[in-house]
């Protein structure tokens, strides 16, 4: 059977804002600044006031974004990095590239993000940051990590890449660590291309990292840092800029879905967590979990349903990570196993996700609901 309702479709979202999107770059093209200038500079302002932050930093991917955010938390050569090994492999691979070690703890049970609890048996003397993953659109326990990274003198980095507009404690995540945010087209906001941002919990050093995303320049031609070429360009900035009068509609429509979804397939699937006083999840992902992994995403497609997993593999069981020591991660290795993405994106309309629904119960009526 031919795939009837797809995980995502790119070009549906683009295609309803098609006429606004070029004209912003037809805005772009006429004036010629093409590196940075006006477009960025408007989509930043505006973020950070969306975000209540108070600076955003645009650069040319998620990647680059946990780079610098992860150069500004001082981490480099010899240091240690505590993340978490169910995440998109960047998270690792931007604290190998600054040369350090990721060191891996386990995940919850419940969020799938990281386990505070976990923490303390994972500081050593070359411990520089803890690096959270808010998964899926979720967030994060930042209350309990902050609070760990400060009694042990250490730096908080959080991976917000999935997760724009979701908050912990009645704020945006990230506002209180140093925020790595991704724009790939793949995300809640998204470019045409790749982008990211960077966040700070204060505005003191936000020149030096508009200068380490510009190749450490302080002036036309003249470098006060080291740095690489990050830069977002002016093309992204002004149709994020359009996209940006979205977001919020972009947000309800992945609750809404989320919401339907929890309500109808309660005890067919297991469900993601329900958010706590305070939080708000974006739903970047909606996560189920069935012991049958591969028998529900098999059984989805043969009734027309694309479902995904994020992701199926750990990165410590990716052989470029294979040689990190961790104290086993047995909550990571069993959650690879079972999840399963539905669609969830703002374009899928209501007759997709009965289709979803309706498609979820058959299958799991005959590989097994887990409340059996």
């Amino acid at each position: 059977m031919s795939i009837e309702v797809p995980y995502v479709d790119l070009g549906a979202q683009n295609r309803k804002l098609k006429a606004e999107l070029l004209a912003a770059v037809e805005r772009v093209i006429d004036h010629g600044w093409y590196i940075l200038g006006p477009e960025v500079d408007a989509f930043e302002s505006r973020l950070a006031t969306r975000l209540g932050l108070p600076t955003v930093i645009g650069v040319n991917s998620g990647t680059d974004a946990l780079l610098i955010a992860l150069r500004a938390a001082g981490v480099g050569a010899g240091d240690e990095v505590i993340t978490v090994s169910h995440s998109f492999v960047a998270t690792a691979t931007a604290v190998r590239l600054l040369g350090a070690t990721p060191v891996f703890v386990d995940v919850d049970d419940d969020t799938m993000c990281m386990d505070p609890t976990k923490l303390a048996a994972a500081v050593t003397p070359r411990t520089k940051a803890v690096l959270p993953v808010h998964l899926n659109g979720h967030p994060a326990d930042v209350t309990a990590i902050g609070a760990f990274c400060r009694d042990h003198g250490l730096q908080l980095v959080e991976d917000a890449a999935q997760a724009i507009g979701a908050e912990h404690a009645g704020r945006s995540v990230c506002a209180t660590g140093i925020g790595a945010w991704s724009l790939h087209p793949l995300k809640v906001l998204s470019a045409l291309g790749d982008g990211g941002f960077v966040t700070l919990p204060d505005r003191s050093r936000d020149e030096e990292l508009r200068q380490w995303r510009n190749l450490g320049l302080a002036g036309r031609g003249v470098a006060a840092h080291i740095s690489g070429n990050s830069r977002l360009d002016a093309l992204q900035a002004a149709m994020l800029c359009v996209k940006l009068d979205h977001l919020d509609a972009f947000i309800d429509a992945r609750r809404a879905h989320a919401a339907a979804y929890r309500e109808a397939l309660a005890g067919a699937v297991r469900l993601p967590p329900v958010e706590k006083p305070g939080e708000k999840g974006v739903y970047s992902a909606f996560v189920v979990r069935h012991p049958r992994r591969d028998a529900l995403v098999e059984g989805l497609a043969a009734r027309g349903v694309d479902a995904k997993s994020h992701y199926p593999v750990a990165i410590h069981q990716m052989a470029p990570f294979a040689d990190l020591a961790h104290g086993g991660l047995p909550v990571t290795e069993r959650v690879v196993d079972e999840i399963v993405s539905l669609p969830v994106t703002p374009e899928l309309d209501a007759s997709g996700r009965a289709r979803v629904i309706e498609a979820v119960l058959d299958v799991t009526r005959a590989i097994g609901r887990v409340d059996a």
